[in-house]
């Protein structure tokens, strides 16, 4: 297919790719998917090889946000039975983050609910990525506290956290859709003040919430315009009491081609497979490890995930490898600070694009495969990891 020759072309040359192109990969059929899979398969191992970053969630605070996204359980207003308690300890929070590490994660992400922290929230927060530090040699911590205020980047960096994650979620035209409390361009903003500030950038998107493919492709355009080193790709998780419990459009075919979109406009920044994997990929999810360079081990913030041996027993079979801590995830010319340097881009803006339908729902949606996480922080139960 020359589509696919062309973006591997690109992909290889750090080109970005058109934004024809890109709407291109999400209309291709399930007959020619493992050709996508395939193709932008080479661009992963050119960038990455082989190698698998496994990522762990602690959350430190679940629930009761004041913010009214319609994806989160966590929201204001959200009837979803998930577990709800305030700030962990860092004692606890270190204890949680130390079974991820056992389990060969080499990086923490510490998430908690809420608009943004405050001064002591920041305190508390820089705490908790002491006692991990100190307990973890070489573990990576990455802070997501929603948005940040003048100055709170810069005292998390100096507290030891390498990255910051906010994703942007969807594309602008349609953020208001989605949430009222905060824009888009709150998003892009703290993102720029972690970058600011010296960490690393983790922006991300969610697909399935009854976005069209041109809005798929609006956002991740604008991720690559922020330029983060990781870029976390979520599936939609229709938890049961939010306003987009309905919202089962996926498929496991649609999963991969979003996945494979994705890395031919990032194809040398870190692609995780995030929220919602188990869910929408289901027995598919061995190929997108084709397609992204990182995961997350075990459970998330309010869902479990299949198990962390299953996840390490996925990697294995499917001839991949974990990334230890002593492999630096990003090639060489993006940890020198020059990711676009000498990429020229070649996107076309092109508003006049149509965009595709919406694919709809269908009458038998495994509602079962949502399991609400009942285990780990917040409980006395033990972690999966």
């Amino acid at each position: 297919m020359d589509l696919l020759n062309t973006l591997v072309d690109k992909g290889l040359r750090r080109e970005l790719p058109t934004r024809e192109e890109a709407l291109a990969v999400l209309a291709t059929s399930d007959d020619e998917l493992l050709d996508v899979v395939a193709a932008a398969g080479k661009v992963r191992r050119q960038w990455f090889g082989r190698r698998v970053k496994l990522n762990y969630l602690v959350n430190l605070k679940s629930g009761l946000c004041p913010e009214d996204c319609s994806y989160c359980s966590q929201r204001l207003g959200s009837k979803a039975e998930i577990l709800k308690y305030t700030w962990l300890k860092p004692d606890d929070a270190s204890k949680a983050a130390a079974a991820g590490v056992a389990g060969g994660a080499k990086r923490v992400c510490l998430v908690a609910s809420g608009r943004g922290p405050t001064d002591k929230d920041v305190d508390r927060v820089s705490e908790t990525i002491s006692a991990i530090k100190e307990q973890n040699e070489g573990v990576e911590v990455c802070a997501c506290l929603g948005l940040l205020s003048d100055g709170q980047a810069g005292r998390l960096r100096e507290a030891g956290a390498d990255a910051y994650n906010h994703n942007l979620n969807t594309s602008e035209a349609t953020y208001g859709d989605i949430c009222t409390t905060h824009d888009f361009s709150d998003r892009v903003s703290t993102v720029q003040q972690a970058q600011a500030a010296g960490m690393s950038a983790c922006s991300g998107l969610i697909a399935g919430m009854g976005e069209s493919d041109a809005d798929l492709v609006d956002v991740v355009f604008a991720l690559r315009e922020l330029d983060p080193d990781s870029v976390p790709v979520n599936f939609l998780i229709p938890f049961e009491g939010t306003p987009l419990a309905k919202e089962w459009n996926l498929t496991p075919q649609r999963a991969l081609r979003v996945l494979a979109m994705v890395r031919f406009v990032c194809p040398d920044i870190e692609v995780r497979l995030a929220g919602g994997r188990e869910v929408h990929l289901r027995s598919m999810q061995p190929l997108a490890l084709h397609l992204v360079n990182s995961i997350f081990l075990g459970d998330y913030l309010t869902s479990e995930g299949q198990a962390g041996t299953a996840d390490l027993a996925m990697i294995a079979d499917a001839g991949f490898e974990v990334e230890g801590t002593d492999t630096t995830t990003l090639p060489e010319h993006r940890r020198q600070g020059c990711g676009e340097a000498d990429a020229e881009s070649t996107a076309a803006e092109d508003a006049d694009a149509p965009a595709t339908t919406v694919p709809t729902p269908s009458d038998e949606t495994r509602r079962d495969l949502v399991s609400v996480r009942r285990r780990g922080a917040g409980t006395d139960l033990p972690p999966n990891a």
